[in-house]
């Protein structure tokens, strides 16, 4: 015998329950609505029962409309394809105590570094990059979580340089849980790129870098281990395309605002085509948590340092031994530029490859190879692309006339001696100079003033609500030129600005002296 529920329509005493006519249609709107989702769904007839409402020629012809239209696409078959080329990357770092723990001892860049200011700005709570993990204050070790992927099935494979920098011992989890030894190969610091060699294993699943450039709107997909958490995918879209965080003169990032946490640092940015785009390698987190805005270094630049990291474990870039400067709007105006283009030379460094091929001061270089310069972030990253000692043509713009100059590309040094400021003090200026009020400054001839040197002439006083303190003029600091033209004195500068006037320009291009090096400022010129 079977137990069922009893029919309660056999009873003599039941009666049916009457349903209203507006709960029969809240039922019916509510089928209809899982009907437009593709699933079976029936209504009901106040006097004749169930019915199959697909039946019906208005929801036949809703249901047809529904199907001709294209279904969501996920990306499952993407990351089943790409998944198991991503690894999840720990290491060990073994240091000395520090004598003052409460500074900096869990972080592993130089103390006042740029990615070291990044991070204490835009990391988590403790300051630390994303997938860093730091040990008890005070103590010996440090271990540390980010991510990778291979690009080479014998072992090869790309992660950020913060996550191995002085590691002892580095270990990789592959996504079917395989623990290997990994070795560091090379790293630069400049791109925080990183590749090591994964021991144990030659048949390993690699990704392809992108040979195209992505495009902002694109779909992006990270794969990585964000807080320990191996194996996470997340998605969204290409933000931006070159950005600039202030890590240093090669900044190129990709925005993308797929959520990339702590443990994310070296895993890949993958496109719909299953290709790396670009290695994750900075958030900007107010919290320490993802708030959609991420950065990864392109896949252009990583085929480049790699390939170098691979061949030699080290990273050589060409040289030409400039300090440049952006071309703003107003020093475009001041030099005669139809637009706010090209890289401003501010001072050629001595005996540098620049210097011999006799490029100066106040020099604009618009192309290198024919190829347009930009700005100056682009002209560092184009040089800094090339080998040492290739031969570059440099169009430039030279005191108001085009030429071209062939220059031999040296090595960029690893790094760059301080310049002493031999020639200013800290004390102030003895004399009190002469006043040039439509500038807002007081000048006096540097060879005047202890400290100041003998060239041009030094500022003795800035007027604070002037459009000279505005541009960062102060005390202390000498004017070499003005609108190209060397000054020794007042008069020299107001005749500079006299002709500048003369000349229909709104702003003149100052050539500036402070803190041992020097700078290019466009002042607007004041009317009347």
């Amino acid at each position: 015998m079977t137990d069922r529920p009893d029919d309660l329509s056999s009873f003599p005493s039941y009666k049916a329950p009457r349903r209203s006519l507006l709960s029969a249609r809240k039922f019916a709107l509510m089928a209809s609505v899982v009907a437009g989702l593709g699933v079976a769904a029936y209504g009901f007839s106040p006097s004749h029962g169930p019915v199959d409402i697909f039946t019906s020629t208005a929801h036949a012809q809703v249901n047809n409309e529904v199907r001709k239209v294209a279904q969501p696409v996920g990306f499952a078959d993407i990351v089943e394809r790409v998944k198991p080329s991503v690894i999840s990357v720990k290491v060990n770092i073994n240091e000395k105590a520090s004598k003052d723990d409460s500074n900096n001892d869990d972080s592993p860049f130089q103390p006042g570094s740029p990615m070291e200011r990044f991070f204490r700005r835009f990391g988590g709570p403790d300051g630390l990059p994303p997938g860093m993990r730091g040990g008890p204050r005070g103590g010996h070790a440090i271990t540390g979580q980010g991510s990778g992927f291979f690009i080479s099935a014998d072992g090869f494979a790309v992660t950020n340089n913060h996550v191995v920098d002085g590691a002892d011992k580095v270990e990789v989890t592959t996504d079917d849980g395989t623990i290997y030894k990994a070795k560091v190969i090379g790293t630069d610091a400049r791109t925080d790129l990183a590749l090591i060699k994964v021991e144990g294993g030659s048949n390993f699943p690699f990704a392809k870098l992108s040979d195209g450039n992505p495009r902002i709107g694109d779909w992006v997909l990270a794969v990585g281990n964000p807080f320990g958490l191996g194996g996470t995918v997340t998605a969204g879209i290409v933000s931006a395309r070159g950005r600039d965080i202030g890590n240093g003169p090669y900044d190129d990032f990709i925005q993308i605002d797929a959520p990339v946490n702590k443990g994310n640092s070296g895993g890949p940015a993958f496109n719909t085509e299953g290709e790396v785009m670009g290695v994750n390698t900075a958030i900007y987190s107010p919290s320490g948590g993802s708030v959609g805005i991420a950065f990864s270094i392109p896949a252009s630049t990583v085929k480049t340092v790699i390939a170098q990291l691979k061949d030699k474990g080290s990273v050589s870039r060409g040289w030409i031994g400039v300090q440049i400067q952006p071309v703003t709007p107003d020093i475009a105006d001041s030099l005669g530029l139809k637009k706010a283009e090209g890289a401003l030379v501010a001072e050629p460094q001595a005996n540098g490859p620049a210097a011999k091929a006799g490029i100066e001061s106040g020099d604009v270089i618009t192309a290198v190879n024919g190829d347009a310069v930009k700005d100056a972030r682009e002209l560092a990253r184009t040089i800094g692309g090339l080998a040492p000692g290739n031969a570059v043509k440099l169009n430039v713009l030279h005191k108001g006339q085009d030429k071209v100059v062939n220059i031999t590309l040296g090595q960029l040094p690893n790094t760059l001696e301080a310049k002493a400021d031999t020639d200013n003090n800290d004390q102030a200026p003895a004399t009190k100079g002469t006043d040039v009020p439509k500038l807002g400054l007081t000048l006096a001839p540097a060879n005047s003033v202890a400290g100041a040197g003998k060239d041009g002439v030094v500022v003795t006083e800035v007027d604070p609500k002037s459009a000279a303190a505005e541009r960062g003029f102060k005390e202390g600091d000498v004017i070499l030129e003005v609108a190209g033209k060397t000054v020794s004195n007042a008069g020299d500068v107001r005749e500079a600005i006299t002709a500048a006037r003369s000349d229909n320009k709104n702003s003149v291009l100052m050539r500036i002296k402070s803190g041992g090096s020097s700078r290019f400022v466009a002042v607007p010129l004041a009317k009347g």
